[in-house]
């Protein structure tokens, strides 16, 4: 590859560290002549980027290189590298609590001026997920990759047989429940054997129950957070739709990454499922006839009538982000880098060629004209229309938090605990 385009893979640990401990072929802030931007590897989406960064180089004196990670390497090698002078210019996060801890050691750029001086850079994007990059009022990151927020997935013809619709409310879901029972249909799929995705299921409730405020109070650690009335309702309820048979008898041993999840929804075993917007790739390797053949239907979770979270919230995944090392030598090129790239039309049509959702605004053309237009539709429709976009509790709380809860999320349906006892362990986990 050329200078001004190189692309590094780091695939340990180790290496990572290694680089680190001896500088070998870095170039952060504390000198070298490239801009460093610094991402996971995902094949389809680094070669947009790459893309983006070419044209970048062709303009600019400060050449950007690519370096990537697999996932585990990744945390541990940003976490170690900066405020080191082999730190990274551009970095790849999660946004929230992710990047939080980052902001709270002055770690990343403000770039609440940029986007000021840019109005039409900012306002490219759709607010709730570029309100994820705020921390304390500031901004610190912009929108890398698509939005991902948790649907409520049906199969239509099953929902037909029994004469139903798609649950609007959570009374709705109730009756769908007893009515699929009583046809021999276990009425949801839940891949029990992990804890995301019972978590799913958890964070709407607290939102429909109580609003963004209370997963708030939860990642600010305020004391008392995971005893708020709308947290224990929240957990309550889970456990009334797993001893009404929501989910059937054996769901603790569905799993999600081997298929047979999406398989059981595919096969109308099962009538609904909650997952991410992800789900859609799987069914269409998995089961391409149950979309080709338009049984596979979506729609938002249902609301919880009298609770007093604002019905088209979501939550899910709402964006990857880039964000600015607040020590970079080349902050200003990186952050024309941003705002030259991460919402141009170059950018954007790449991103829906990948089947991606693109976060920014005025794209439902484009999407109609995409790969699963009717699905790519909604879902932009779905977080447009969204006044908040809650981030998977998982990744806004701190490592060890988030693995406490997703044990007792485990614990909590199948009845090893109680919605108090799940509270007080958490609140010790603080």
């Amino acid at each position: 590859m050329s200078r001004t385009h190189r692309t590094r893979v780091i695939g340990s640990t180790t290496l990572a560290l290694s680089l680190l401990a001896t500088g070998c072929g870095t170039s952060g802030p504390g000198g070298g002549d490239a801009l460093q931007v610094w991402a996971l590897e995902d094949a389809a989406v680094n070669e947009i980027v790459e893309r983006g960064i070419e044209a970048h180089n062709a303009s600019h004196d400060v050449p950007a290189e690519l370096v990537t990670f697999v996932n585990d390497a990744y945390k541990q090698r940003l976490q170690v590298a900066l405020g080191s002078p082999n730190a990274p210019d551009v970095f790849f996060n999660w946004g929230g609590g992710n990047l939080a801890q980052y902001t709270d050691q002055d770690q990343v750029l403000d770039l609440t001026p940029t986007l000021d001086d840019n109005p039409e850079f900012r306002d490219a994007f759709l607010p709730s997920v570029l309100d994820v990059a705020a921390i304390d009022g500031a901004y610190y990151g912009v929108p890398l990759l698509g939005v991902q927020p948790v649907v409520m997935y049906y199969n239509k013809p099953v929902l037909e047989a029994a004469g139903l619709q798609p649950p609007r409310t959570l009374d709705d879901l109730h009756e769908a429940i007893e009515v699929l029972q009583a046809d021999g249909v276990t009425p949801i799929v839940l891949p029990g054997a992990q804890g995301w995705t019972q978590l799913m299921w958890f964070s709407y409730l607290v939102d429909r129950i109580g609003g963004p405020e209370v997963f708030q109070a939860v990642v600010d650690e305020e004391e008392g957070a995971w005893h708020h009335p709308a947290v224990l309702e929240a957990m309550e309820t889970c456990q009334d739709l797993v001893d009404r048979g929501a989910f059937g008898a054996n769901f603790t041993s569905i799993d999600y990454d081997n298929g047979s999840a999406s398989a059981l929804l595919a096969t109308g075993e099962s009538a609904m499922f909650l997952m991410g917007s992800w789900d859609i790739a799987q069914q269409m390797d998995n089961n391409p006839g149950f979309v080709e053949n338009d049984e596979l239907g979506f729609t938002s979770f249902p609301v919880v009538e009298g609770g007093a979270g604002n019905p088209d919230a979501i939550v899910g995944n709402p964006s990857n982000y880039f964000s600015v090392n607040s020590d970079s030598q080349h902050a200003e090129a990186a952050t024309d880098f941003l705002v030259e790239t991460m919402a141009s039309e170059e950018y954007v049509d790449e991103l829906i060629k990948a089947g991606q959702v693109p976060a920014v605004e005025g794209i439902e053309d484009q999407l109609q004209e995409s790969d699963h237009a009717e699905f790519a539709t909604f879902t932009h429709q779905l977080v447009s229309g969204a006044p908040t976009f809650t981030q998977s509790w998982d990744q806004a709380l701190a490592p060890a938090a988030a693995e406490a809860m997703l044990t007792n999320l485990q614990l909590l349906f199948i009845g090893d605990i109680t919605p108090e006892e799940f509270a007080e362990d958490m609140e010790q986990q603080r």
